[in-house]
């Protein structure tokens, strides 16, 4: 019986912990994925400077250049892209073991 009612328990902090995530993915807004560089028309010296994005794509590698007065725009929508990803991560995670423990319970005839 202590069994069950652990398992039930466990079964709740999950779902509960599954639909907090939910909503802090409900709430992502613009993402990207990628990485931003500075990079330089004349790297020995420094100068010229411009960004560059870098990411991959089904499959393709994709390069960008950034216009400065969107730098810090794309810097929240990778930063946004990194959380959407760490999220679903935990959530398939979570639901791994949710399923798992789904299975361990006794049927009900």
């Amino acid at each position: 019986m202590y069994a069950i009612h652990v398992t039930h328990k466990r079964l709740q902090q999950l779902e509960k912990r599954i639909a907090k995530i939910k909503e802090e993915l409900a709430a992502i807004e613009e993402m990207r994925p990628g990485s931003l560089t500075r990079q330089y028309k004349d790297p020995e010296h420094q100068s010229g400077a411009y960004y560059q994005l870098s990411y991959t794509r089904d499959m393709k590698s994709r390069t960008e250049y950034v216009p400065r007065d969107s730098v810090r725009d794309v810097r929240r929508q990778i930063a946004s892209y990194k959380r959407f990803k760490a999220l679903t991560t935990k959530w398939i995670a979570l639901s791994i073991e949710r399923c798992q423990l789904k299975m361990k319970r006794p049927r009900r005839p």
